[in-house]
């Protein structure tokens, strides 16, 4: 192949779809993977060469299918993307629910970088987590979310010692919160907790600067980056923050479980 492959997953919408418009604009072939066929063919008509492979990348047929195109095209850069985003009081997530944000968030990404490593090695690749902002701060109402993407935090650093000796970099990528799909499952917190959002298409820009440096990691460039380096030297400055928001009626009473799709 004369061009380079990166594969993204939850492609069709918000900032996978960003993410492949950035590629595409960098000379990138692009594998749009997700559930959903026509999410997926309308990014696709949109860029110069795009492959679509409708997959649930959750489970060992979808996962296959998606290794069975790589096989066929190669494969330069993975790009994690597709999850989901809980919200509300923790007494509000069913087993269902749980079981489902570990299953999207964390055993996914785990299990399709492991089903890709052939590819990856050959190419000396690339893998790229698409984490949160509250995968470094743990925010109230927000408990399983924010332990999923601690989890592939986690599970980036651990995969670049690993893969280091292979020449396959991992960056780990936490943009604040993003004006997707996904936000309507939280909507009615955004105002409460006085979040800031950001379109897509910007998330996507600045990430696509770490992807091509090969970056191990890379924070907000704005109020947030201010309050991780907080969370690391002066954590009880964060608790005192949070507990106070969390006690605020208005974000109480905002607080009403929801799933929703990036």
């Amino acid at each position: 192949m004369t061009r380079r492959i990166v594969l993204i997953t939850g492609a069709g919408t918000g900032i996978g779809r960003s993410l492949a418009v950035e590629a595409d604009r960098h000379g990138y072939r692009v594998i749009l993977v997700g559930r959903r066929h026509e999410p997926l063919a309308r990014v696709a008509e949109t860029l110069r060469d795009a492959l679509v492979v409708t997959a649930d990348v959750t489970t060992q047929e979808g996962r296959a299918a998606i290794v069975d195109a790589a096989r066929d095209t190669g494969l330069d850069i993975l790009i994690h993307n597709a999850g989901t985003v809980p919200a509300g009081a923790l007494e509000g997530l069913r087993d269902a629910d749980i079981a489902a944000l570990l299953a999207l968030n964390v055993a996914a990404p785990l299990a399709l970088t492991r089903d890709l490593l052939a590819p990856l090695t050959s190419s000396k690749g690339q893998v790229v987590m698409v984490g949160s902002v509250f995968g470094e701060i743990a925010f109230p109402y927000f408990v399983a979310y924010s332990a999923s993407k601690f989890a592939l935090r986690g599970m980036a650093d651990a995969l670049r010692r690993e893969l280091a000796p292979r020449g396959i970099a991992v960056t780990h990528l936490a943009p604040r919160g993003t004006r997707t799909d996904a936000a309507q499952g939280f909507q009615s917190l955004v105002g409460p907790m006085a979040m800031a959002l950001d379109s897509p298409d910007a998330v996507a820009a600045r990430a696509w600067r770490a992807i091509a440096a090969r970056r191990p990691r890379q924070l907000p460039a704005t109020r947030e980056r201010l309050f991780i380096a907080l969370q690391r030297l002066r954590p009880t400055l964060i608790d005192r923050a949070l507990i106070r928001m969390a006690r605020d009626p208005a974000v109480v009473t905002a607080a009403q479980p929801e799933i929703s799709q990036r």
